[in-house]
């Protein structure tokens, strides 16, 4: 039987399955559709439409679209999903986190605390994304990926100075089995190659090839990882 407290709004056009919890001052809009044993905790906003002011340069969207929250998953206290989001069975969405429209999350992955998942981007299966981290959007990231705490990604070369062109604006793409350490910084456009590493704080400012260790400012390659 599924829980859901007096304090919560659910609006029209919601669809809870079986034995879902929904916690005090949750609020959930329209074209939300919540799986079965799904929890939802207190002050979690899900399905909101972006809003931008005259200084927002990509436009936002203007019309609720489908959230699907898939089986057994955990949204932890005072997160913020919009609207346009598809995250699969068993993910755990950490507190604080924000994941904006148009994004992907895979199955049984942790998006911990108050990381920051920009637009259209996806994530694989069984990754993880510790706290405070921020992903940008157009940014691609695959199956069974680790990315530690504080790490940076930016998907503009020009960093703001010539507007906004989706043509342009583009994420790294990190290819599975890949780890990045703390405190690491990845530039726009750069390819991880699967199975690498890179140790925490450095700055990758070029791809980096399948099964190698990178480390340094900027990040350098350090030797080839024996994966037997």
């Amino acid at each position: 039987m599924s829980q859901i407290s007096k304090n919560a709004i659910i609006h029209d056009g919601v669809k809870i399955g079986k034995n879902v919890t929904i916690r005090d001052f949750s609020v959930i809009y329209p074209g939300v559709i919540i799986g079965d044993n799904v929890e939802i905790m207190e002050g979690s906003i899900i399905g909101r439409l972006p809003k931008g002011a005259k200084a927002v340069a990509r436009k936002p969207l203007e019309e609720y679209k489908t959230v699907e929250i898939g089986n057994d998953c955990v949204i932890s206290t005072h997160s913020i999903i919009y609207t346009d989001v598809l995250i699969g069975e068993g993910t755990l969405i950490g507190d604080g986190a924000s994941i904006r429209e148009q994004c992907k999350i895979g199955c049984n992955c942790i998006i911990s605390r108050y990381v920051t998942i920009n637009y259209n981007t996806s994530i694989g299966n069984r990754t993880k994304i510790m706290d405070n981290t921020h992903i940008t959007g157009n940014m691609i990231i695959g199956d069974d990926v680790f990315i530690s705490i504080q790490v940076s990604t930016t998907n503009d070369n020009n960093i703001g100075r010539k507007g906004y062109d989706d043509s342009g604006i583009k994420g790294p793409t990190i290819s599975n089995n890949v780890s990045i350490g703390a405190g690491a910084n990845i530039l726009p456009r750069i390819l991880i190659g699967e199975g690498s590493i890179v140790a925490a704080g450095s700055i990758v400012t070029k791809d980096v090839k399948p099964n190698c260790l990178v480390m340094g400012i900027p990040a350098k390659f350090v030797k080839h990882l024996d994966l037997g």
